[in-house]
């Protein structure tokens, strides 16, 4: 019985070994589109409660063939992002363009996942800011506050 239980330990033991030892690398394309972000970062910093909440995120093909964006996905319903439809072209411009519910008030950390054909098949770019707190214009309001004080 213990030798049963020595050839299956060995043979278990093998395996792992085995199977450690096939990692595969991932070979780069040396023609591929390449992103070059002016930012990997959405600041919108503080911003007022129900403002425009649409942000523009420019980048720049600097591979060697056409960049295609097959989707973008926002972290959450809060983030919907937008994306050219058409591919960017070497040497050529782009934008994506990020909106924020900013009926939200309240710190935030969001982030964007862009999925495409470039070297770096999918990048994560993060969205973050802060929506202020709307100001309170009624008189009930304003005397409750001073009162607090």
């Amino acid at each position: 019985m213990k030798k049963v239980f020595l050839v299956l330990f060995l043979g278990i033991f093998s395996l792992s070994i085995n199977a450690q030892t096939n990692v595969e690398t991932k070979k780069v394309d040396p023609n591929a589109p390449v992103f070059e972000f002016a930012s990997k970062t959405v600041d919108y910093g503080e911003i007022a409660h129900n403002a425009d909440g649409v942000r523009t995120l420019k980048f720049k093909n600097v591979g060697k063939s056409p960049l295609i964006i097959s989707n973008v996905k926002g972290s959450c319903g809060c983030t919907v992002p937008s994306a050219p439809k058409e591919p960017i072209m070497p040497g050529k411009e782009g934008e994506i363009t990020v909106k924020y519910a900013t009926n939200r008030v309240g710190a935030f950390s969001k982030t964007v996942t862009i999925f495409s054909n470039a070297s770096e098949a999918t990048v994560r770019i993060a969205v973050k800011g802060k929506v202020l707190k709307a100001e309170t214009t009624s008189p009930v309001e304003k005397k409750k506050t001073m009162i607090s004080n």
